[in-house]
């Protein structure tokens, strides 16, 4: 084939891609500003959706959890892990996954997509794999991320123990349960310095992009609460106190303790979450647009 047939073959195929693409463009236009897709949970997804997500989620929990390397010892939990990760299992995760002989809450058979039970989870992910899904969560399948709601060794008991749960039948669960008891989550361990990186996860994570705009964070167009754009270079916060780090804490904390009339709530933030957001939100420079500083 000659040069330039071999150039008219390149144009006749870029042509042809660069129609097909802005096709459908024009057609996923039409859907997404004519409402035509149906998002309610009423409706499922269509399988090939579906499986696309999967096979996505699949992929990105493979590649993000090579790294991780669980504690010495894990190979076989100890009896004592197993009822702790037992209790903190029946307290956060039976509402939406069930458990051998328990379903789920309304709201966890009523989830799309449906979170599935774990009875199975060991046969298909690793305990490292069960580790990072617990503390990191699954974009849009209403999995959370548990790394601000448990400390690491709580996490790695819910992986331990949901790594058992295909060899426990449903009174070997209800057995376990009960005698692991109340359990309280242990305590996030406090720490020194504060991390602006890490607080701008900790405001996706206590919901503050719900009422706020707030740079870097994605969110919706809500005004709520007033935007956090360039709160560095304001003089007050909540219009009393004067504007530093441990003020921005104690406001993010306890914000009744400082203005008892306040609608903004008490999130239960953990202190040094706290003074990690103080350290983001003061941060100078943080005012570009949501839209580009989204956390990848």
């Amino acid at each position: 084939m000659s040069t330039h047939s071999t150039r008219l073959v390149v144009k006749t195929v870029a042509a042809t891609l660069a129609v097909l693409a802005l096709g459908a463009a024009v057609v996923g236009a039409i859907v997404l500003e004519g409402g035509y897709y149906h998002i309610g949970a009423t409706k499922q997804h269509f399988q090939i959706v579906h499986t696309l997500l999967e096979k996505g989620m699949h992929q990105s929990v493979l590649r993000h959890a090579r790294e991780v390397t669980p504690p010495a010892g894990f190979e076989q939990p100890t009896p004592q892990l197993l009822r702790r990760g037992a209790g903190l299992y029946r307290d956060h995760c039976v509402a939406c996954h069930g458990a051998p002989g328990v379903a789920p809450s309304d709201i966890g058979k009523s989830m799309q997509p449906v979170p599935g039970p774990l009875v199975d989870a060991a046969r298909h992910w690793s305990p490292r794999e069960l580790y990072w899904i617990t503390r990191h969560g699954i974009k849009m399948s209403g999995m959370p991320a548990w790394e601000y709601r448990l400390s690491d060794a709580d996490l790695w008991a819910v992986a331990g123990f949901v790594g058992k749960l295909p060899q426990l039948s449903p009174p070997a669960y209800a057995a376990l349960a009960e005698e692991a008891g109340a359990q309280a989550p242990a305590a996030m361990p406090s720490r020194i310095d504060a991390d602006a990186r890490r607080g701008q996860r900790a405001l996706t994570q206590y919901a503050c992009q719900a009422c706020h705009l707030i740079p870097g964070v994605t969110g919706p167009e809500t005004y709520v609460g007033p935007p956090l754009k360039d709160l560095a270079g304001r003089k007050f916060i909540a219009g009393s106190l004067s504007n530093n780090a441990d003020n921005l804490a104690r406001w993010i904390r306890d914000p009744a303790s400082v203005h008892p009339l306040t609608a903004m709530p008490k999130m239960n933030v953990t202190e040094s979450d706290a003074r990690d957001m103080a350290a983001y939100l003061l941060t100078p420079g943080v005012s570009a647009d949501i839209r580009t500083r989204a956390e990848p």
